[in-house]
Order: C-alpha cells, then structure tokens, then sequence
C-alpha cells in the first residue's frame, strides 16, 4: 500500500473516470490531476525557496480547493487550511502562524483580507487573468520534495481550551491510513459519488471526505451544506457517500419528510457527534447506512461506535485511550449507574480522555511549543475532553471545560468571545459558557453585567455584534442574560459551573434569545426565567 498521497495520485494520473462533479460541470482525473500539476509547478516557481513553501487556501468547498489540495499533495508542499469562519486580527494570527508564503483566495473569500497587514504573504486570486496564465503557461511538474509517509500534507487549525487556534500537521501517511480504512470499512469503489459539503479546511473534511474519494477513486462533488438542499443534490449528483461533523443531520431531518426521502442514491454517511436519535432517524428515513465515531482533530484519541453500542455511549476507544483523573495522573473508576441508568459516581469515574501512549499520529502543533507541551504531559495526550467508561469499555463524554464550546462541529473558546463584547462601553463584565444544544455538541450564552447607569437593548446588541469584523459567525451567543451581579468567587473571578448549572435562565434579571440561525434578539420567557 502506498503511504503517501503524493504517490496515490499520481496512480490517477491517466485515470478517465470523473473526479469531480459541480453544478453542471465534470473533470477526470486526468484533468483534474493535470490541473492540480500545473498550479504546483507555477506556485512552486513563485515561492521564495529560503522560506517553507506554505500556500494558504481561502477557497471554500469548490473544485479550486480540491484543485489546490492535490497540487500540495503532487507538488510535495504544505497545504494551509484557513478557517473562512476567522475574522480580522484572528484571521490575520492563522495566516501568520502557519507561516504562508503564498495565499490562495477566489472572489468569494477575498473581502475577509480587507484591511490586514499581509506582507511578505503573496495573495494570488484564483480567477484572475494573471494567475490562469501563470497556470496554463507552467512548466512540467518537477515536485518541491519526494514526500516521506510523515510528512505534513495540510496544516489544519483547530481552536483549544485556550481559545488559541492550534495548526495541526495532518501527515500523508495519516490521509492514506484515514482514507483507506473508511474505504474499506464502508466499500467505497470508483463508482461511488462522495458528497463532501463539509468544510475542507477541517479534519472530518479532509480525512472523512476527501481521502475517501482519493484513496478508493470516487467522484467528488464538493458542496455547501444546506439542509433544504441536501436531498436535491444528493439526488442530482447520484451522491452514495457523504461525511458530516456536529449538527447536520439534525439538520437535515428538521425539514419536512416526505413520503419518497428514502428514494435515493445515499447508501452510507460517516462522521461524528451525531446525536444517537439522528442516527437511527436518518439512517431509516433515507435508507442508508450510518457510521458514527469521535476523534481529536489531533488524531491521537480515537473512539470507534461498534455494533452494540449503548445509547448515550461513543463507542470505545482505540488502543491507549482512557479516562485519568488530571490530579492524581491514575486511572479514574469504571461508571456505576442506578435504576435510572444515571451516573452514580460521578466524582470518581469522570476524567479527561487521554492516550496513554502518547499522541499516536500527533507529533505537535506547529509553530506552538507552549501549546503542545500543554497537550502532551507526563508522557500521555490530554485531550480536554470530558468522559467516563463503564466496566465494559464503552465511553461516554460528560461535557467540555467552561471555556471550550463545541458549535456546529467547530470548537470555540469563551475568551476571544467576552473580549470582543467587553469593547461595548456599556458592559461591565461578560461572562460565556456553554449550554447543551437540543440537537447535539453547545450552544453559546453569554451573561452580561452593565456599568452603573447603562442600558443596553436586543436591537443595540444586535447592532453591536454584526459590527464587529472579528466575530466569526458560530461565536454569536444564542443566549444572553442581563444581571445586576454574576455568582463569584472571593476574588472576584465569575463561577461560570454556577451558571452552566442553571442552564438557560436569566437569573434575576433579563433574558434575550437570538433568532434561529438569525441574528436578531428579542427578549425570551423560559420556564424559571424572567424576561
């Protein structure tokens, strides 16, 4: 077997059945891949060879991404995967961590770059007349580096307890081994359409959609997720496979069913943090297969649903992971349950999942010791995550810590959030905490103090918000409560346990909700609340 993506591709290279699929046009693999060729050579011709030959890509989910992902593979270059949900200064920080020389943008993506201080980066328009030419006029592909199985084909950021997006170097060989394991475990063949509507910039996107497609020589058909729109294009495009992460599902079974939904090509989906109503609900209303797992975008914790997985449960882990308690550096108790099927030692059986082994795959973020040193202590992985296992293996997450917020399958911390509401001159404090999601993963609430004598109304936090440039769209709070005072400690830190226990409440004071996947507030009245 291969152990690089350099050397899967270029098995394709005379392969003439279609590689990809959008809206009404069709490339081969050859095509693809002479495409993909030509744009390695002429960006290859363009980097300063004293610097490392990093391309960024702000590209969304369109051909030209995956054009660029199998240019960095061929061409023996590293891959940047710029988050598009990143705004100004944050933006900026990705861009300048993971050290790009090079920027790809189309029209699209371009406005986010207004404003920044990029030099020494060179932003190339995908679209514009002098970037086809240099494409079109290139020379023969004479690779930057033969590629080794652990090399980086993509940086891919992921956001952590700190609130620090982190770039994970995601290595050939962990593409060739994610890609090929799915193709087998799901009998993905040449003749399947993968549907990747997830973000390529992330790690479902790319090792549950992308190298799915590249290892087994499936057509790909990238995408914007829609939930109105996903059976429409599921059927258009003949899609069997998809990837999804977080909410998608529920997403899509939110719309109207309709007598014929299971009449159509979907064989099977895989991803992740799938509720487990969603996945039995999806699964028998479209008639596919679905296979539902959990992994650190790190890839060193990997959990596996098994048949027989009980409800609540993700499954069980792969070799080396287990919940250890962070003080005593033991292994925490197996989970007891009651007659109810609650836990019921809570304090001795939660921990935080970890990789006794140390980080598998992971070998460090890049460009940031302080931040792998905090993953990687006393020879183990800690992941942050919450959870507890019962006698016979199978885990169960318990939640996230305070500041680290799973969102529509992104990971957000709190920091960043109340900074950027602390700009109002009227806030005295901002508190943001997670709330359970009735879907799956969080959603963000926000409490709020006012300076003496201030107001603040839904309508002026609305304003506010979409006014501030460096707000990604995920970080809006859902939720916010107006009080006179937040729950403290004696010096003076918010016990943000204290409001994650009363939930969605305003407290003593007021309570605003912000309109589904909108961003207008207006005063809510829950059961406990006052409004």
């Amino acid at each position: 077997m291969h152990e690089t993506i350099q050397q899967v591709l270029r098995d394709r290279v005379h392969d003439d059945t279609v590689a990809v699929r959008y809206d009404d046009q069709t490339w081969t693999w050859r095509e693809h891949l002479a495409e993909a060729a030509a744009e390695a050579s002429a960006l290859i011709g363009m980097a300063d060879p004293t610097r490392p030959l990093h391309v960024g890509v702000l590209l969304g989910n369109t051909p030209a991404m995956l054009r660029s992902m199998a240019a960095a593979a061929l061409g023996g270059y590293v891959l940047c995967g710029i988050n598009t949900t990143r705004r100004g200064a944050g933006l900026l920080a990705d861009i300048r961590r993971s050290d790009c020389q090079l920027l790809l943008v189309n029209p699209d993506h371009r406005a986010l770059l207004d404003g920044l201080d990029l030099s020494g980066v060179t932003v190339l328009d995908v679209t514009s007349p002098g970037y086809l030419q240099a494409v079109t006029s290139a020379q023969a592909l004479v690779p930057h580096r033969e590629v080794v199985a652990t090399d980086p084909l993509m940086l891919i950021f992921t956001s952590g307890t700190t609130g620090n997006p982190k770039a994970v170097p995601f290595a050939h060989v962990m593409a060739v081994l994610s890609g090929s394991s799915l193709v087998l475990q799901l009998d993905v063949t040449p003749d399947d359409v993968c549907y990747l509507s997830m973000p390529l910039f992330h790690s479902n996107g790319v090792a549950g959609g992308w190298s799915v497609a590249v290892c087994s020589g499936a057509t790909m058909v990238p995408a914007k997720f829609s939930a109105s729109r996903f059976l429409d294009d599921v059927r258009r495009h003949g899609a069997t496979y998809m990837n999804y992460v977080g909410k998608p599902l529920a997403l899509v079974l939110g719309t109207p069913e309709q007598q014929g939904d299971a009449d159509n090509p979907l064989r099977v989906a895989f991803g992740n943090e799938a509720a487990d109503r969603d996945i039995d609900e999806f699964a028998r209303r479209f008639g596919c297969r679905v296979m539902d797992g959990f992994g650190s975008s790190e890839f060193a914790v990997i959990v596996v649903r098994e048949d027989g997985t009980p409800p609540g449960s993700i499954g069980k882990g792969w070799d080396g992971v287990a919940v250890y308690d962070a003080e005593t550096l033991t292994e925490c108790a197996r989970a007891e349950f009651d007659e109810t099927g609650a836990l019921a030692n809570f304090d001795d059986a939660v921990g935080e999942l970890v990789n006794t082994t140390g980080g598998g795959a992971f070998g460090g973020y890049y460009n940031d010791p302080d931040a792998t040193n905090e993953r990687m202590r006393h020879g183990m992985y800690w992941s942050g995550d919450l959870a507890y296992r019962d006698a016979d293996g199978w885990i169960y997450l318990a939640g996230r810590t305070s500041d680290w917020m799973r969102v529509d399958g992104e990971n957000l911390a709190a920091a960043p959030i109340e900074r950027i509401l602390l700009r109002h001159d009227s806030l005295n404090q901002a508190a943001v905490y997670a709330v359970p999601d009735p879907q799956v993963g969080d959603q963000v609430m926000a409490a709020l103090v006012l300076n003496a004598g201030q107001t603040l109304t839904p309508a002026e936090l609305t304003d506010f918000l979409t006014a501030q440039p460096d707000l990604s769209p995920k970080a809006w709070p859902t939720y916010v409560r107006i009080n006179r005072v937040l729950p403290q400690t004696a010096t003076n830190k918010v016990l943000k346990r204290t409001l994650i226990t009363e939930g969605v409440s305003g407290g003593d004071g007021a309570l605003w909700a912000r309109e589904d996947r909108g961003t207008t507030y207006a005063p809510a009245v829950l059961s406990g609340t006052s409004s």
